[in-house]
Order: structure tokens, then sequence, then C-alpha cells
């Protein structure tokens, strides 16, 4: 029973996640469209069947649906078939591209202030605790303690962390650009000093003659140390100017990824894919809740931001994307393509879409099961 409830909440959160996104990105057509003079009839959260209408403005419902499954805005003509003036389709195809963009610029916007904040004011740092000291090594002469009689045995005693080195924090969610057990290696022959944080909670700072270059070269650690986890850290705090700059460059880190995971996913279509789809992003909501601090949750719904960004600018109907290349396309033919050609397209597309988040979904089955 608990496991159930645990799952109906961890739905209930992507849910309401998935629903503020993509108000979000609708609120970027919506807000455009109106400034833009195009007509619009409703901008709706959820999905039909209507709950209630909120507001009925002169020309736009807002409203309530029952299907917590996003939003939408509905402009006039904006699957072609209309001879309004102020309908989408009507409007030059600068406007319309601009329009579409809107959507996207918002998510990215999004996605920017939560990792800006995150970055200023509680970005938490990596930890290192210590699996296994090698015997003879820097870190063993200085005392340090590991877990293990192994590398990659279990536990068998209290051991230290690593916190840090220098009085540097390694930021957690920089942890695959900036291991921080990579830091040594680029300081061969140098003594630093290792913040250690010992079994009692006591935290030293220990000064360590890292081994040379020749050392290193023969096959020898410069440090000494392995392990196999990383763990959180205090939090790190920066000034404004610092935080935009990391959350600048999180941003685009965070649409980079997407770009590559979807890349490998069309370059190799014969292996599972390495995307998540619903089933795998609830889960790994649940992981988050539940395992990690709140912070987590709050930069993870950051990444989904930068996702749903990339995901609706690529080329493929219904998405933005594919709308911006159909309103190409026509353009460069001269608008010699018809109402229920432009609706056919989308449908197919969205046909597409649905069949391949239930491919990726069924991985995200054998992942949960192990298989």
């Amino acid at each position: 029973m608990i496991d159930l409830l645990n799952g109906l909440l961890n739905v209930a959160i992507v849910l309401i996640i998935l629903v503020a996104l993509v108000v979000v990105h609708e609120f970027g057509h919506f807000i455009v469209a109106r400034r833009a003079g195009v007509l619009v009839h409703e901008f709706g959260i959820g999905f039909p069947p209507r709950a209630l209408t909120m507001h009925q403005g002169p020309e736009t419902a807002y409203t309530l649906n029952w299907l917590p499954l996003g939003g939408f805005v509905r402009l006039e003509g904006e699957d072609g078939g209309s001879d309004d003036p102020r309908s989408f389709g009507r409007q030059p195809l600068r406007r319309q591209t601009i329009i579409l963009l809107a959507g996207v610029a918002m998510n990215v916007v999004c996605a920017w202030v939560i990792f800006t904040f995150v970055a200023g004011l509680a970005d938490p740092s990596t930890t290192i605790p210590l699996n296994y000291v090698f015997p003879g090594s820097p870190a063993a002469e200085a005392g340090l303690i590991g877990a293990s009689d192994t590398a990659t045995g279990p536990a068998v005693r209290p051991a230290d962390t690593i916190i840090g080195f220098d009085g540097r924090l390694f930021p957690y969610f920089d942890a695959n650009e900036q291991d921080p057990l990579a830091y040594p290696s680029t300081r061969v022959g140098q003594r630093i000093v290792v913040d250690v944080e010992h079994p009692d909670g006591s935290v030293a700072h220990v000064p360590i003659q890292l081994r040379d270059a020749a050392q290193v070269a023969d096959g020898l650690p410069a440090l000494g140390v392995a392990a196999v986890t990383r763990g959180i850290g205090q939090d790190i705090t920066r000034d404004p100017l610092d935080a935009v700059a990391v959350g600048t460059r999180r941003t685009w880190s965070a649409a980079t990824l997407v770009l590559g995971a979807l890349a490998d996913l069309v370059s190799h279509l014969d292996q599972p894919p390495e995307v998540a789809g619903p089933i795998g992003i609830v889960t790994t909501v649940g992981t988050v809740r539940s395992e990690a601090p709140p912070i987590f949750l709050v930069y993870l719904i950051g990444l989904l931001s930068a996702n749903l960004a990339v995901v609706n600018v690529l080329p493929f109907p219904p998405l933005d994307g594919g709308r911006m290349v159909v309103g190409w396309f026509k353009a460069a033919l001269g608008g010699r393509v018809s109402a229920h050609a432009e609706q056919a397209t989308y449908l197919v597309g969205f046909v597409l879409l649905f069949a391949f988040i239930l491919y990726v979904s069924f991985f995200d089955l054998q992942r949960l099961g192990g298989g």
C-alpha cells in the first residue's frame, strides 16, 4: 500500500510539473500572439473536456480542463483554413515564426531562472566518501582512511570523506564536467590541501605532497584513493553575476545534452534508447524526491524545462519546429497547400509522436523491471 501511495504521489508530482512547464510554454505563444494581433480563442490549463471557464474575456476564454496533461492556446486558423485577417495562418511568415518560437523561449528562460537561482543560493557540493586508500600512497601516508580493504569491496569500517581540495568545493550538478577526483591529477608533483571530514564529523585540512609526473607515468596514482559513490555536501553560494554565468552555462549544457541524446537515439536505432519517456520521468522524480534534498527536484524541473524547449523546436509536426517547417514550405510554394493537407500532416505527426512515446515507454518498463 505504501509503494502504491508513493507511486501515485510521484505521478501527481510529475503531472503538476508537466502542467506548469507546458502552461509556461503556452503563455509564450499566447502573449506574443496577442501582441501581434492574432485572435486567441482560448487559453487552457489541462486538456478537454472543459471543467470550468475561469474567465471569459471579450475574445479569449481562460479555461480549466479535466485532463492534467499540459495546456494549450487555441488560435484562430492555427491549422489553416481561415480567412479571418487576424488568423494565425494569415500572418506574415516572420510573425508566425516568432509566435511559435515564443513558447520555446519561455521554457529556456524558465530553465535559466531555475539554474541561476540554484547556482546563487543553494548549489550542493560533491563529497567523496573514500572506499579505499592505496597502501604507500600519499593519501595513506597522510593518514586518510578508506572504508574497504579493496578498491571496490564492501565497507568494513567508518571512513574519511573528502569534501574539497585547497578550500575549493565542487558543485554536484557539474560532476560530469568537474570530477573532484580529477583535481589532484592536474597538480602532479605539487603540495595540495585535502579538506577531509572524519567519521566523527570533525573536519581537517590535510596537506599532502602528490606524486611527481614520473611516478604517475609509471602507473602510480597522484593521490591514491578510490571511491565508488559521490555524496552531497554543503551548499555553495555565489554573487549574482557568478550565478547568472553558471545558470547560463548550465542552460546551454542541458540543451546540448538533450540534442546529444537525440542524436545518439537516431544513430543507434538498433539499441535501447537512452532517453526516458513518461514512466522513466516518474521513476526519476520518485528517486529524487525520496533520496535527495528538495533542491534536486527544483534542478530537475529546470532540466525538464530545457528538454521541453529543445524537443519542441525539432522540425517534426505537430511540434513547434514542425509547424515552422510547414509554414516555410507553404511560403516556398506560394501558399498552394490546402488546409486539409496541413491538418493531415499534423495528425500523422501526432500519431508518430505518440507511437514514439509508447516505444520509449516500453524500454522504461524494461529498466524498471531490471530487464
